[in-house]
């Protein structure tokens, strides 16, 4: 059984406030701090620079609940896919994407998904909880420390493109770039995080006004609202316009252009008419397109498009003056590629 409250969610200030109100010397409560975020100590034990009958008292006081590698597997391609076991017994699913200049973290923010995406692995899953800050947090130190002993280098860019919807698990996603972007922290650029999302427009809006520092990444897979809405159930409550408004509300904020994430199935959206719609939205907002390889999930309904298809796509894009480029999927051997993520 677990104690108290759990340790990371108290800030440095409460930290402070603890140990005078315990009557011990407040700067304390920043070594303690120090010892959760900057050397990311995984036990109370750990932190040697505390007094024994301080650590024992924490030991008392306070959880500090801890996730672990329940297994690695490896790709052909040298992506690394974590099944990632937290206190509860729950699994999500992270992955290290490693490139020539780049270590690159595919993180989860939920336990499952709610979206129902026709498409996406995850979606068969349900959505079982919001993970808390500190749980994604770990997902990228594991990374980071997987990249200095695998490839000899560090982190250098994260992606919220693992099992479940960011932008529902909004305070604790935010907590964690908080995190993970602090100098007493991971120090990481936001520049070097994208957040992926199936467009939620007031979420989209709320951020933009909130002034984050971070890149936007919109699932979009069809401009037609007949198409998405066949697909993604959300489309139904948030239609393409919605999602076009709010980042053209997006980018008027923080000028930063958005990237659409697109993948192109065979007979459902590689027609002319499609590809027409997927230019007309592009000319109304700044962004590049990600044209992406699907990772088939065995549901005989979406089969990956014809290359020419692709090309079509990337030919009438870049005729209107837009960024378009195919992503080739990585770590498809161990089901760790875009929407492959399910804990298999």
């Amino acid at each position: 059984m677990t104690a108290g409250k759990d340790i990371r969610s108290l800030s440095r200030e409460d930290l402070r406030t603890w140990m005078k109100e315990a009557g011990e010397a407040v700067f304390r409560g920043d070594q303690v701090y120090d010892w959760l975020w900057t050397k990311q100590a995984s036990s109370f034990e750990a932190m040697s620079n505390l007094p024994k009958a301080l650590r024992a008292r924490l030991e008392v006081d306070f959880s500090f609940p801890q996730q672990s590698l329940a297994t690695v597997q490896r790709s052909a391609d040298g992506t690394l896919k974590n099944a990632v076991q937290l206190h509860d017994g729950l699994v999500v699913e992270s992955v290290l994407i490693p490139t020539e200049k780049r270590i690159t973290a595919c993180v989860s923010s939920q336990v499952g998904c709610s979206l129902n995406c026709a498409f996406c692995a995850t979606a068969k899953l349900k959505r079982m909880r919001n993970l808390e800050p500190h749980e994604i947090f770990d997902q990228v130190v594991t990374i980071h420390r997987q990249g200095l002993e695998e490839f000899g280098r560090p982190l250098t860019n994260i992606v919220f493109m693992g099992m479940g919807e960011p932008l529902l698990n909004y305070p604790n996603v935010l907590s964690a770039i908080e995190r993970i972007t602090a100098p007493d922290g991971l120090g990481l650029s936001p520049k070097r995080i994208t957040l992926s999302t199936v467009g939620l427009p007031k979420m989209i809006v709320k951020m933009a006004d909130e002034g984050v520092k971070f890149n936007l990444a919109v699932s979009l897979h069809s401009a037609r609202n007949e198409v998405r809405s066949s697909m993604m159930p959300i489309n139904e409550v948030s239609p393409v316009e919605e999602v076009v408004a709010a980042v053209q509300h997006w980018y008027r904020l923080t000028k930063r252009r958005i990237t659409f994430e697109y993948v192109v199935w065979k007979g459902i959206n590689d027609g002319p008419e499609d590809i027409a719609a997927l230019v007309k939205v592009c000319k109304k907002v700044p962004c590049k397109v990600n044209l992406i390889e699907y990772n088939a999930i065995g549901d005989p309904r979406f089969l990956q498009a014809d290359p020419a298809a692709l090309e079509a796509y990337q030919t009438a894009l870049a005729a209107a003056g837009i960024v378009a480029k195919v992503r080739r999927s990585r770590g498809k051997d161990i089901d760790a590629a875009c929407g492959q993520l399910a804990n298999k």
